[in-house]
């Protein structure tokens, strides 16, 4: 009874912030420095200092972003036939639709040079409550210091404060995230989903193409005041993550971008920069075993290396558009351990040890896609993925479990239309493979594994 009343409640709650949306749609105010939601969102990485906004007071801006999928995927393993009826199995598909995303977006001009960002999830695949993924301020101009100097000095510089989305990597630009979707031209993200959001602050310098920024967060998803002398405060250490790189249009049809960077966090409680999605994926259930719910299974399709205790990461990402033509790729590496593997146990004996080697992982992806007709209204295009990992299983107290290493591979070919800049209708075509995984233990689902077949979104952004 209790989660039919906290449904009705979030569908009476999403129904009137619906119809907020609506009524504010018809008249959206211009906003400085801002990524829009819909089309003209796409390939828009960190937003510019490009000062063609007119200041002319206090602006509030009300978004949204809806998706809704069909999906009509199969997937299969090595393991022989179930031995009995409670024999766990993989989950038994068929075409469907999966349950409607939605994004709430409030975006705010404070002050002239200064915004505010705050985006709440609806319906999603993970929470079914209303849920606020964050919100920061972003400073573009100082000129409420009345400073000539500082007036001067900030004209290259951007600083983001607040609980936001870490700008690790480019991938993150191009995700879907909950009902917002119009920026992935994929149905997905990638296998090793790198998203999370964390309460920090970032400062950018913007000049001529060069792009250079620095970020020092909490570290963790949740903030936490615990004494630093208690085991909770004592394992959150701060993140600290770096990029640079080069986005210059050189010619009127040519675009060169080219980012390298990097993360690190020396402890935590729950790292979750492999992890820190809440809305979910986009393959819904596959490979996984029956039963499933819509909350415990939001992962499907995607891969975790468990880097929970701490973690590095590098990250490089080129990207060019040539006319119609454009193609973005990723690099990746990253290494860590859990807290077990850093024999940080409160039980049992420690196997784990500072001196424990790190586990490694590879992530390697690329993407070319082709737009064309008026408006680039169209596109088609494929894609190529593959991560392998060093994979912890089995871990407890004391015992290290099984280390072996695994690889998954996908491989997707997708379509879109764009039926106005607001409304995106696209499909995919999507295989993936699992190898290395072993026939018992708590994965084995994976053993042999894979799956395939297509995948169609709508989706709606403003």
């Amino acid at each position: 009874m209790k989660t039919r009343i906290v449904s009705l409640k979030s569908l009476l709650m999403t129904v009137g912030l619906l119809f907020a949306g609506m009524i504010a749609f018809a008249q959206q105010p211009a906003m400085q420095y801002f990524r829009y939601y819909d089309q003209r969102g796409i390939n828009v990485f960190e937003t510019t200092k490009d000062d063609t906004v007119v200041y002319d007071g206090f602006k509030l801006r009300i978004g949204a972003g809806f998706t809704q999928g069909y999906q009509n995927l199969k997937h299969s393993n090595g393991l022989p036939p179930p031995a009995t009826p409670t024999t766990p199995k993989l989950y038994e598909m068929a075409g469907g639709f999966a349950l409607a995303q939605a994004n709430f977006n409030i975006d705010v001009q404070l002050y002239d040079g200064v915004s505010l960002n705050l985006v709440s999830y609806m319906s999603s695949h993970h929470h079914n409550e209303f849920w606020v993924k964050g919100g920061y301020l972003q400073v573009d101009k100082v000129t409420f210091l009345n400073s000539e100097f500082f007036d001067n000095l900030w004209k290259n510089l951007t600083l983001k404060v607040g609980h936001m989305e870490v700008n690790y990597g480019d991938t993150h630009f191009r995700r879907s995230d909950g009902g917002q979707t119009m920026w992935n031209p994929w149905i997905e993200n990638n296998i090793m989903d790198q998203f999370t959001t964390e309460i920090g602050a970032e400062l950018y310098y913007k000049n001529k193409g060069v792009i250079a920024m620095i970020g020092l967060t909490d570290g963790e998803i949740q903030g936490n005041v615990a004494d630093p002398q208690t085991p909770e405060g004592a394992k959150r250490k701060p993140s600290l993550y770096l990029k640079a790189g080069f986005d210059k249009q050189l010619q009127d049809n040519l675009r060169v971008r080219l980012t390298g960077s990097m993360m690190t966090t020396k402890s935590s409680a729950n790292n979750t920069i492999f992890s820190g999605d809440r809305t979910g994926s986009n393959y819904q259930y596959v490979m996984d075993n029956a039963p499933v719910t819509l909350t415990g299974n939001f992962t499907s399709g995607r891969f975790n290396p468990g880097y929970r205790d701490n973690v590095t990461a590098f990250m490089v990402n080129p990207f060019i558009k040539f006319g119609g033509l454009e193609v973005f790729g990723t690099w990746e590496y990253a290494f860590g351990k859990n807290s077990l593997e850093n024999g940080e146990v409160t039980t049992g004996t420690p196997w784990g040890s500072e001196d424990y080697t790190n586990r490694q992982t590879h992530q390697g992806s690329g993407e070319a896609l082709y737009r064309f007709g008026k408006n680039e209204k169209f596109y088609i295009g494929a894609r190529y993925q593959q991560v392998t990992s060093n994979l912890a299983e089995g871990q407890s107290a004391t015992s290290p479990g099984s280390l072996y290493d695994v690889t998954i591979d996908r491989t997707c070919i997708a379509g879109g239309w764009f039926v106005t800049r607001n409304i995106l209708l696209k499909a995919e075509y999507v295989t993936q493979n699992y190898d290395g995984y072993l026939p018992t233990g708590p994965n084995n689902r994976f053993y042999q594994g894979s799956f395939d077949g297509f995948v169609v979104q709508g989706a709606i952004s403003f």
